[in-house]
């Protein structure tokens, strides 16, 4: 069975880049699944993992950042995820009036274009979190149809699916962790879809044909670590989504995807500050235009 610990941080102070980093620590210490609020977060782990509270103090036992945290726990059993989302969290959505997103049991979902039934169990992406619902607001400005995408730790395939709806001829989601690759699966046959979905990493993509666009909505240092390995999976004049960072990242990110030839065209950013980037794989000349540009050369 997927059970499951969840393990609420309260951080004093409080503020962005400390929810963030605690997140980046507490997913070094095998946590997953992360809800952050202006009082701290909250973070799922499985139970399979060891003690929940011992796991986290020792995951922040040397935050770089004084700050005091109190942590509470709660076991989950697996086949009670949907009913504390049902509960707590997931509740229909509609986003840009174009897309609804919705679980088997809701009732009374309005209309819309793209009709997505998602059954989150533990994976990450609703369409509720300021990054989701970001990357679905930008998936529906790209001109997709007959277009080859790549969806970088794909959660529940919400984006992978969504692409697919739009048009997209070939979807490619890859996903790290079991239980939510496997949450992919079902939503892709839920929602009557062909996507080709993958159980692995970033080093997947060597198998994976060049993509017009690419979407990667994880987080900032897994972003910064692996974007070498996006740039190479997407063909030049491609597009790429990136999302799971706040607006204070922004520059770091942009000066690693300058690299690369990646160059912003868009952004959205959400009242707590999430952002989602547009960018798009220029020329390498194009790089050095900008680049001496930017240096008044």
């Amino acid at each position: 069975m997927n059970d499951y610990n969840s393990v609420r941080v309260d951080a004093t102070p409080c503020s962005e880049d400390i929810t963030d980093l605690a997140a980046a620590f507490l997913a070094d210490a095998g946590f997953e699944s992360f809800e952050p609020d202006p009082y701290g977060l909250t973070a799922y782990v499985r139970a399979s993992a060891g003690d929940p509270r011992s796991l986290a103090e020792e995951a922040l036992d040397d935050f770089p950042i004084s700050t005091s945290f109190a942590i509470s726990t709660q076991f989950i059993k697996g086949e009670d995820w949907n009913a504390e989302w049902e509960k707590n969290y997931f509740k229909p959505i509609v986003i840009g009036d174009r897309v609804a997103v919705h679980s088997t049991f809701h009732k009374d979902v309005p209309e819309a274009e793209y009709d997505i039934v998602i059954d989150p169990k533990m994976a990450f992406g609703t369409g509720h979190h300021d990054t989701t619902s970001q990357m679905m607001r930008l998936i529906l400005e790209l001109p997709i149809k007959d277009k080859n995408v790549i969806d970088m730790g794909a959660g529940t395939g919400i984006l992978s699916i969504l692409a697919k709806m739009r048009g997209a001829s070939v979807v490619t989601g890859i996903e790290i962790d079991e239980p939510a690759y496997l949450n992919a699966v079902e939503h892709a046959s839920l929602n009557k879809v062909d996507i080709n979905l993958i159980h692995g990493d970033a080093g997947s993509l060597a198998g994976v044909c060049p993509a017009d666009f690419f979407f990667a909505n994880i987080n900032r240092n897994i972003i910064l670590g692996d974007l070498d390995r996006y740039s190479a999976a997407l063909k030049a004049g491609g597009e790429m989504l990136l999302s799971g960072f706040y607006e204070q990242d922004v520059e770091i990110i942009e000066s690693e995807c300058l690299k690369y030839g990646l160059m912003e065209v868009s952004r959205l950013v959400s009242e707590s500050g999430w952002t989602a980037l547009r960018m798009k794989k220029t020329g390498i000349a194009d790089i050095r235009l900008l680049y001496c540009a930017i240096n008044n050369i």
